[in-house]
């Protein structure tokens, strides 16, 4: 694995934790009966899709890091797919969790955007490694 590779990898584990705190802050709200947090399903619905797509998208980043730098890809094509998947991984939640922060929040807010463009990087990346591996193959 090339130094750029292990050096994202270190920093998605590195992270990593704050998603597993999350999802005990989360389970707070719901334990704890958090009259603000359980009275707004919309809200509810986001934050535990945030959290999700967190975790499953940071697990995503650091299997394609064993797989880039055996693709037949150029560096600059290599960069990309190291940098759209784990950028995918954190726009993707912010999206979810920035969009509904007010407690009272009927529907999300622009932020719900970031979503897309985090779609869009995680996509880019996704389909560029997996063209790179084809053409290694």
């Amino acid at each position: 694995m090339s130094g750029e590779s292990l050096r994202m990898a270190g920093i998605l584990i590195t992270v990593l934790p704050t998603v597993a705190f999350g999802g005990v802050s989360i389970l707070y709200l719901w334990l704890g009966r958090d009259s603000a947090y359980m009275k707004n399903p919309l809200r509810i619905s986001l934050w535990r899709a945030g959290h999700a797509h967190a975790g499953v998208l940071l697990i995503v980043s650091l299997l394609a890091l064993l797989y880039v730098d055996s693709a037949a890809l150029s560096d600059d094509l290599k960069w990309l797919v190291r940098n759209t998947i784990p950028s995918a991984a954190i726009l993707l939640p912010v999206a979810f969790f920035l969009s509904v922060l007010k407690s009272d929040a009927t529907k999300p807010n622009a932020l719900i955007n970031l979503a897309y463009v985090g779609a869009v990087l995680l996509a880019v990346g996704l389909v560029t490694l997996g063209v790179g591996l084809l053409g290694a193959a």
